[in-house]
Parts: structure tokens; C-alpha cells; sequence
């Protein structure tokens, strides 16, 4: 990795410099292609801060971090780095394995079917229904503050849905004979 280190308000130490550079070539092994690395140390008062920026393998990561030895903040700023350099690592591999898949290899209802389940996610929920009349639905909504009751209909011992409606009111859905 090609590391360009910058002092400021520090007079130029050959043990930080190749400190940092030491640390910085482990993050070749994460990088596909050649990264170029600018290291800035400073302090400011007694705050001893360390930035470093990672420009290459198609992304630009920065990284700061301040607190009162320089070789912990160039070590907490590296760790922060190393994190952010596997989250990128890993959306690209994600999004990389979902378009592998070859348009020409999928019939027309698999597609649909492919493009359904990568846009959505269906939430299997079991219940159970009882008998019961409608009324005593309506009556079972306003107790409840879901909105909708699925139940079994007493008088026609078919399966009925009760839905509150966005007016107030309620509906129903029943299936016809």
C-alpha cells in the first residue's frame, strides 16, 4: 500500500511513521487492487489525533479518531478502518451473488417468482379461529386493536374476515356460496 504520512503540530518521527505504514500494509490482504493510504497525525492541545484516509479498490474510506497517546489512536482509527473496509467488502459481495443469477437460465414464471421474493418478504402468521356470529366479532374488534379478525361464521360454518375500516366502520368478507 502506498502511505503518504503528515505531521502537524508534531515533529516528524521515523517510529511513528513506520508504525503507521507497518499497520497499514495488513489491510493489503483485504484490497483486492493497490490502495493509496494519507496518514495526517496531529495534536492539538493534549488531544493527539490521527486521521487516515484509504482511497482505492473502488472506495474511499476516512477514518479519525482523538485521544491522549498517539500510538491508541492510531490503533482505535486502524480498527475503525479494518470494520469499514469489511462492511464495503461485504455489500459488494452480496450484491454481486444476487445478479449472478442469468436472466436467460429462468423461465418467465420463475423470474416473476425470483423478482417477487427479492422485493418481498411474506410473514407467516398462524391463528385460530373460532365460531362465532358476526356480531360477536364486531363485538371481539372493539376489545382488540388489531385490524382484522378472522373467524369461523356460526350460521354458514364458512371462514370470515372482519376488517376495521379507515371511516370507522367495519367490513366484512365472506366467501360466496
Amino acid at each position: 500500500m502506498q502511505t503518504s504520512v503528515t505531521f502537524k503540530n508534531l515533529d516528524p518521527s521515523e517510529n511513528l511513521k513506520s508504525y503507521v505504514t507497518e499497520k497499514l500494509d495488513r489491510f493489503d490482504r483485504l484490497l483486492d487492487n493497490p490502495a493509496e493510504a494519507n496518514v495526517v497525525l496531529s495534536v492539538e492541545k493534549f488531544r493527539h489525533i490521527a486521521e487516515i484516509n484509504i482511497t482505492g479498490d473502488r472506495m474511499n474510506i476516512n477514518g479519525k479518531e482523538e485521544i491522549t497517546n498517539m500510538y491508541s489512536a492510531i490503533d482505535m482509527v486502524l480498527d475503525k478502518l479494518e470494520k469499514q473496509i469489511k462492511k464495503s467488502k461485504q455489500k459488494i459481495r452480496e450484491y454481486r451473488i444476487g445478479s449472478k443469477v442469468s436472466i436467460k437460465e429462468i423461465s418467465g414464471h420463475e423470474l416473476a417468482a425470483a423478482e417477487e421474493d427479492a422485493e418481498q418478504e411474506v410473514k407467516v402468521k398462524n391463528i385460530d379461529y373460532k365460531p362465532m356470529d358476526v356480531e360477536e366479532a364486531v363485538m371481539q374488534m372493539d376489545l382488540v386493536k388489531d385490524s382484522f379478525l378472522v373467524f369461523t361464521n356460526a350460521r354458514t360454518d364458512k371462514v370470515n374476515v372482519l376488517y376495521r375500516r379507515k371511516d370507522g366502520h367495519y367490513g366484512l368478507i365472506q366467501p360466496s356460496s
